[in-house]
């Protein structure tokens, strides 16, 4: 048995568990769910206090809607999409420019305490400018691109998670990278083009 197909089994029990009423089977199902779901909401919606609203607000749709879960589908992927789909309909609702991201932690410091200073700075810059770049997607083309760069998820699951088909995965990831592209280029232009101010 694989290790996805074990911990398929363990959710189908944690599943059926919380079905019957036993709500310490689904904490763990939020336990073994939150860091994903919560990643997906952060790179979303780009406001940690945000983020971790919308994951708990996921986590409550899918306590609510457990009984249309389809136990042929891993429990991660549909609960990303319910995360994805929660977001969505934020970033639809939200009218104000993105928050600046100078003061939220973009990634964790993995190397610990042996890493230079100035390493530590230049990958929170690094991860802030991806960041701004996501920010200025239109959601469903940041889903897909989140989907497979930070959780690594196949074309496959990735069709799962948005019930979308593969080539319409592909499309909406290319042109997510063409968009990227193009942002690029305009800071990049933008840097290099004088303040006619003199500033």
């Amino acid at each position: 048995m694989t290790a996805v197909a074990a911990q398929q089994d363990v959710e189908r029990l944690w599943i059926r568990q919380t079905l019957t009423g036993d709500q310490t089977a689904f904490a763990d199902l939020v336990q073994a769910y939150q860091r994903p779901v919560y990643n997906l909401c952060y790179r979303m919606l780009g406001d940690v206090a945000e983020a971790e609203d919308a994951a708990q607000e996921t986590f409550l749709r899918g306590y609510t809607n457990l009984h249309r879960y389809d136990p042929d589908r891993r429990f991660l992927n549909w609960i990303l999409s319910i995360a994805s789909n929660h977001c969505i309909d934020r970033l639809r609702r939200r009218r104000i420019h993105w928050l600046s991201l100078e003061d939220t932690p973009l990634v964790e410091h993995v190397a610990g305490n042996g890493e230079p200073a100035q390493r530590r700075v230049e990958r929170h810059e690094q991860a802030a400018e991806v960041q701004a770049w996501l920010d200025q997607l239109p959601p469903p083309y940041r889903v897909p691109l989140i989907l497979l760069y930070w959780h690594d998820l196949s074309y496959e699951e990735i069709a799962d998670v948005l019930q979308l088909s593969v080539p319409a995965v592909k499309s909406r990831l290319h042109r997510a990278r063409k968009q990227v592209a193009e942002i690029i280029a305009k800071d990049a232009k933008s840097a290099e083009s004088p303040n006619p101010k003199g500033f």
